[in-house]
C-alpha cells in the first residue's frame, strides 16, 4: 500500500503548484482561496462561488478533486493554514516577485524568505513515521538505489555520497540505461529512491517501476502528491517549493528534496550509530592530511622575516 507523505507541502501549497494546471474554473476557485486565504477560510460555499465567478456545484467539485469530503472540510483545512500563517506571517507577507533593478540586498530577502517557506511547509507535512520505515529499510538492506535528474539529480547525488560515508552500500546512476539495469538487480529488503520534482519525468518512473517489480521498497520524493511516479511507489514524500522571479518551481525543489533526505539520511545514521560513527571517523582522517592547518603564518609576517 502506498503511502503519501503530505500534499504538496499542506493545502496552500498544493493550489500553488496543482492550481495553474487545473480546468479553467477549477483554478478560478484556487486563484479567489491564494489571493486571499484568511478570507476563504470564512468564506461560505456561495460567497466562495461569487468571489470566483463559478457555482457552487463547481466548488464542491473543487473540493473533491483535492480529497475533500466536500467543502466544510475544505474551509476547515484553509483555516488551519491560515492561523499558521498569521502566527509566522509566511504566507502573506513577502512576495516572490524580483525585478530586474531590484537592490540585492532585497533580493536576498525574498530568496531568503521562499525558500524558509518551503522549508517549513515541508517540514510541517512530513510523516514521522514514514521517515522511521525508510530509514529501517536503508540501515538493512543490502543495496540501495537512488535515481533523479537536472536538479533533482543533485540532490540524489548528495544522498548518495552521504550514505556512502556511513557504509550504506549505494548507487546513483546518472543515465537512465544503467539506473534501470540497476534497479533489476534489486531484491526484496533493497530500497529504490526516485525523485523527480513534477512526479511526471518518464526515466525516474520507469526506475521505480523496475525497482518495483523485483520485490524493493519504492520511495518517491516529488511535489505532487498524485502523480504517475507517485503511483509506483511504495511511500511518497511531498516537498513544498516556492517560486520566485527566475527561479521556476523545478529549481526551487532542491531545498525541500534535501531536507527530507537529510532526515533519511540522520535517521539512518541513528540507526546504525557504532558503524556509523567508525566510518565518519576513517573517513576524516584519510583526507585531514589534504588540509591546510587551522593556524597559517599570514603573507605579511612572512614578508618581513624574508626581509631580515
Amino acid at each position: 500500500m502506498t503511502t503519501v507523505t503530505g500534499e504538496s507541502g499542506g493545502l496552500l501549497g498544493r493550489l500553488r503548484i496543482e492550481g495553474p494546471g487545473m480546468p479553467e474554473a477549477l483554478a478560478r476557485i484556487a486563484e479567489t482561496i491564494l489571493a486571499d486565504p484568511e478570507n476563504a477560510a470564512h468564506a461560505s460555499i456561495v460567497d466562495l462561488a461569487e468571489r470566483s465567478g463559478t457555482s457552487t456545484a463547481t466548488v464542491t467539485r473543487f473540493s473533491r478533486t483535492l480529497g475533500f469530503k466536500g467543502y466544510a472540510s475544505l474551509r476547515v483545512a484553509v483555516a488551519t493554514e491560515t492561523g499558521r500563517a498569521e502566527q509566522a506571517r509566511w504566507e502573506t507577507d513577502i512576495s516572490g516577485d524580483i525585478a530586474p533593478g531590484d537592490p540585492l540586498g532585497d533580493v536576498l530577502g525574498v530568496v531568503t524568505a521562499a525558500d524558509t517557506r518551503a522549508i517549513q511547509s515541508t517540514a510541517a507535512a512530513l510523516k514521522i513515521e514514514d521517515v522511521e520505515r525508510v530509514a529501517a529499510a536503508i540501515a538493512e538492506a543490502k543495496r540501495v538505489e537512488i535515481f533523479g535528474l537536472g536538479s533533482s539529480g543533485t540532490a540524489a547525488r548528495e544522498m548518495a555520497f552521504r550514505l556512502e560515508r556511513i557504509r550504506v552500500p549505494v548507487w546513483n546512476r546518472s543515465d537512465s540505461h544503467t539506473a534501470l539495469t540497476n534497479a533489476a538487480l534489486l531484491l526484496p529488503g533493497d530500497v529504490a529512491i526516485g525523485l523527480s520534482h513534477s512526479g511526471r519525468t518518464r526515466e525516474v518512473i520507469e526506475t521505480l517501476a523496475e525497482a518495483a517489480d523485483h520485490g524493493a521498497l519504492t520511495v518517491a520524493v516529488t511535489s505532487f502528491g498524485r502523480s504517475p511516479v507517485a503511483e509506483v511507489a511504495d511511500v511518497v514524500f511531498t516537498t513544498s517549493v516556492m517560486e520566485t522571479t527566475f527561479r521556476l518551481a523545478a529549481l526551487s525543489a532542491l531545498h525541500s528534496q534535501l531536507l527530507v533526505l537529510d532526515l533519511i539520511y540522520v535517521a539512518v545514521a541513528q540507526r546504525t550509530y557504532e558503524r556509523t560513527a567508525e566510518a565518519l571517523e576513517l573517513t576524516v582522517r584519510a583526507v585531514d592530511a589534504h588540509r591546510l592547518p587551522e593556524k597559517i603564518p599570514s603573507r605579511k609576517r612572512g614578508r618581513q622575516k624574508g626581509q631580515q
